[in-house]
């Protein structure tokens, strides 16, 4: 048996290294929404030739638009982020472009979004986070019949929701990342995996309590984690090896998307075994101290 519990402070002192950077580069500044979120159109133009961004910008100035972000997603293909532009300045961007003679151009993708639709989708999306944390909270702590499972649980998904955000907050920043609606699903399946993986801990704590093991609790949670840990390991290398590899070798559009939940799965993975338990301990030894002090 592994004595994880001799090194709780280590674990959030670990985990201060990474939330505190992000913390102060969401409040600092925020994160980076994409056209999803404030409305507008997001055009992927493939050029036959490398061209560069200020040739792109004299395009678009033909039809007396201002692109609010160019970014490369190759030599030949480039991401344009325009504000939001009347059905009739698109199309008649769309013919500009087509006509173009110097550098045949294709338009790959064309997405429109109003702003009063992005508006609705980021409300939709924090209220979808709020009842998802609620409906985890209520669940773990009636399906182990004690509330400090419940908000250990939850505790442990606000740290891996907090690096998530920190990292794009401060990848947005300094490469001008966005976050779309592929973030949000990344956001989402991130909160899913880290409670599905806190619970696997939380199960074998249970059983051991039910057998009624002669250990300390933090021993018993040591045992725990012990035997656990293989599993969980080889579970989230498993998927880390595929996400690392759609990472590197997958396209443009889905890249930080797929980043995403890859820092989502390591983080998940690691919360669950140090910082959803050691929450635990540390709560018992509150509850026993508060019980000897009475």
């Amino acid at each position: 048996m592994i004595r994880f519990s001799k090194y709780i402070w280590l674990y959030f002192c670990l985990s201060a290294c990474v939330i505190v950077p992000g913390i102060m580069g969401l409040l600092i500044f925020g994160l980076k929404p994409a056209v999803d979120f404030t409305g507008g159109t997001l055009m992927e133009l493939h050029f036959q030739s490398p061209t560069t961004q200020s040739y792109i910008t004299q395009i678009l100035a033909k039809d007396h638009i201002q692109a609010v972000g160019i970014q490369t997603s190759s030599s030949t293909n480039y991401l344009v982020r325009l504000k939001p532009e009347t059905d009739a300045t698109i199309l008649s961007l769309e013919k500009t472009l087509a006509g173009d003679s110097l550098n045949k151009i294709s338009i790959l993708s064309n997405e429109t979004v109003g702003p009063v639709l992005g508006k609705e989708l980021l409300q939709k999306t924090v209220m979808a986070a709020i009842v998802a944390i609620i409906a985890m909270l209520s669940y773990v702590a009636y399906a182990f019949k004690d509330i400090k499972f419940g908000v250990a649980a939850i505790l442990a998904l606000i740290h891996d929701l907090l690096v998530v955000l920190g990292t794009f907050a401060l990848l947005g920043h300094f490469l001008n990342v966005e976050v779309d609606t592929l973030f949000v699903t990344a956001f989402l399946t991130t909160m899913s995996f880290s409670v599905h993986d806190t619970i696997v801990v939380f199960d074998r704590i249970r059983e051991m309590l039910k057998r009624g093991d002669r250990l300390p609790f933090d021993q018993l949670c040591d045992k725990a984690l012990t035997q656990t840990m293989g599993r969980s390991l080889a579970n989230s290398l498993t998927i880390m090896f595929m996400l690392l590899a759609l990472v590197l070798m997958g396209g443009a559009t889905v890249k930080w998307f797929v980043f995403a939940l890859l820092i989502g799965t390591i983080s998940g993975t690691y919360s669950s075994d140090f910082i959803a338990t050691p929450i635990l301990i540390l709560w018992d030894r509150w509850e026993k101290k508060k019980r000897i002090t009475k």
